[in-house]
């Protein structure tokens, strides 16, 4: 039956699904919990998976710049993804672009800010331990 939806039986053009079926079910497979998987389920995952995308990618370019240079980039999903609240569980996954070298300057903010904060806690722990 899964065959029928993925146009393995040839054609192509008939296919209900574009994403592969097999890598999907290896993909649900690798969780520890799953230990059979119906077809149904696999084609309704990639059917879901593929309206989502694009969706998503409808909405960066309806929303974003890419209606102005007609196209669509890395860059306007990104801006979908932090603008949008709908997209904001994606914010982990599609993060903004950034120059490696101002990634680089924010870690090390970053680490002195809590190398501060430990020398603050250290000193208020000696301060209470000497009263």
């Amino acid at each position: 039956m899964a065959s029928r939806w993925s146009g393995a039986s040839g054609g192509g053009e008939d296919r209900l699904v574009s994403l592969p079926l097999s890598r999907i079910r290896v993909i649900m497979k690798s969780s520890p919990e799953v230990s059979s998987i119906n077809p149904d389920a696999i084609f309704l995952t990639a059917k879901a998976t593929e309206l989502f995308v694009q969706y998503l990618a409808t909405y960066a370019y309806r929303h974003g710049q890419g209606n102005k240079h007609r196209n669509l980039t890395y860059t306007h999903l990104s801006q979908a993804v932090q603008n949008s609240d709908t997209f904001q569980f994606l914010a982990d996954i599609v993060p903004k672009k950034i120059l490696a070298n101002k990634y680089l300057k924010m870690l090390q903010k970053e680490k002195e800010g809590k190398e501060i904060k430990e020398e603050e806690e250290t000193e208020e722990s000696e301060a209470e331990e000497a009263s």
